[in-house]
């Protein structure tokens, strides 16, 4: 992966047993910030996106646990990447003041987020124009 990247893919340690795989996550060990809330997202209609803001101060962590979508990330200069997520050891770490939005949500997907923070509606910038000005700063 390049250096220059606002994001890291991670490869979760995966135990192999012809009874079913095993994979965990533990703070700081394998994610750079301890877990402070964790969510997940299901049941998405076909056609809808979710996200489409940003954090302030929050850093976050996403595993497709089921199912496949698209994380599409954009850096406010008008780069934009999108990582599609469909293995459940793999996950997406996405620091404070990454703009980004999930889509192309597969039947039956689940996203699984681990956050370094508490809800905090203020530590979300939903306004991109707002985000573009504060990343350049």
């Amino acid at each position: 992966m390049e250096t220059n990247k606002i994001y890291k893919l991670i490869t979760l340690p995966k135990i192999v047993d012809a009874r079913g795989n095993l994979t965990f996550v533990e703070n700081k060990s394998q994610i750079p910030f301890e877990i402070e809330r964790v969510f997940w997202i299901h049941d998405v209609p076909g056609g809808e996106y979710r996200g489409g803001h940003a954090y302030s101060s929050q850093h976050e962590f996403i595993i497709a646990l089921s199912g496949s979508f698209d994380v599409v990330i954009n850096d406010g200069n008008g780069d934009i990447e999108k990582i599609t997520l469909n293995r459940s050891y793999m996950g997406l770490y996405l620091p404070p003041m990454t703009w980004r939005h999930m889509e192309n949500f597969s039947t039956n997907a689940l996203s699984l987020h681990f956050s370094s923070s508490l809800y905090d509606e203020s530590d979300y910038l939903r306004d991109f124009n707002e985000f573009s000005v504060r990343s350049q700063k």
